[in-house]
């Protein structure tokens, strides 16, 4: 299935969902069952994290006690196999879609193997410096880049995540050369920048905001489209590279065929529970924006993100 049918589908599931918000519970009571569980990344990720934080909210409006299996990058595969009766559920970020634009192949088919749920988190990232670098600006960098090609570097970690692709959008749309330089995930590349190892990178609010506070690194921009009220003294990126956005996401996906009445279920109540003014406050402080997107807008953002970034992936021949 292409990502136009996918979309289709999408639209169709939709406006299913709306009748089903006025008809009786019995489908409802129907699901959940049993234990349900979130299978997301290794612990200690941000999906790890929004998918714990799911996890608490949904036990309580669910009427079962939900949980976060961490499987790391086979959680595409074991979701995609698993029973479609949405007790196992899948929370990833951008891999679950990219990831076939870094491999030969991949086991599963995010058109095929998966039925959208919601967006349900999102949460942008800042390019920061070490403060050695004679930079204030995000333009101060693009100049002093193009200046010096292939002699500053950034950190990242792990191949295809945000922060790298991020990174890579960033050089694909200033036509600059700024190296990466690889570790093993977001700590050790924070550390690594804060001992001048490297001249900068594009990383999470949460994991760089005390440095910034401090004065440790320097802040320059945020890659939303628009101003955040996450980070209101920080201009975007779009700003000098008008379209430039890369966010770090949370999505929620269930195995394909499950009924329609469960996915709709689900969006509902991670919709609600993301909004709660207690969650929204939990998620604001550390760095994240609460969507709890309809699966239309979830599989648009999907086709956009699909469209750019594998554009960049291609063309900057990344490969895991």
């Amino acid at each position: 299935m292409s990502f136009f049918m996918w979309y289709r589908r999408s639209i169709a599931l939709l406006f299913a969902l709306v009748p089903l918000c006025s008809v009786g519970s019995a489908g409802a009571q129907a699901y959940p069952t049993k234990l349900m569980r979130i299978v997301t990344a290794a612990t200690g990720s941000a999906n790890d994290w929004g998918s714990r934080v799911l996890a608490q909210e949904l036990t309580g409006s669910m009427g079962q006690q939900v949980i976060v299996e961490n499987r790391g990058g086979l959680s595409m595969e074991y979701v995609a196999k698993a029973p479609p009766d949405g007790h196992t559920i899948l929370g990833y970020g951008s891999a679950a879609w990219l990831t076939q634009f870094l491999r030969d192949s991949v086991n599963w088919d995010i058109a095929r193997d998966f039925i959208p749920v919601t967006l349900a988190m999102s949460s942008p990232n800042i390019l920061v410096v070490h403060p050695s670098l004679p930079v204030k600006s995000t333009r101060e960098l693009i100049a002093l880049a193009k200046a010096r090609p292939g002699e500053l570097n950034y950190a990242a970690g792990t191949i295809g995540a945000a922060p790298h692709l991020a990174s890579e959008l960033f050089n694909a749309m200033a036509h600059t050369n700024i190296v990466r330089i690889g570790y093993k995930g977001t700590g050790p590349s924070v550390i690594a920048l804060l001992g001048g190892e490297v001249h900068l990178m594009i990383a999470g609010l949460g994991s760089v905001a005390p440095h910034i506070a401090s004065g440790k690194l320097r802040a320059l921009g945020i890659t939303s489209a628009k101003p955040s009220a996450l980070a209101p003294d920080l201009a975007p990126i779009a700003t000098v590279l008008p379209g430039y956005e890369s966010t770090s996401v949370l999505g929620i996906l269930l195995p394909a065929k499950t009924p329609v009445a469960f996915v709709s279920r689900l969006q509902q109540e991670i919709a609600r529970a993301v909004h709660k003014p207690e969650t929204k406050e939990l998620l604001f402080k550390a760095g994240v924006d609460a969507n709890g997107t309809t699966p239309d807008e979830f599989v648009a953002f999907v086709k956009n993100e699909t469209a750019r970034m594998g554009k960049v992936i291609r063309e900057a021949g990344i490969r895991e």
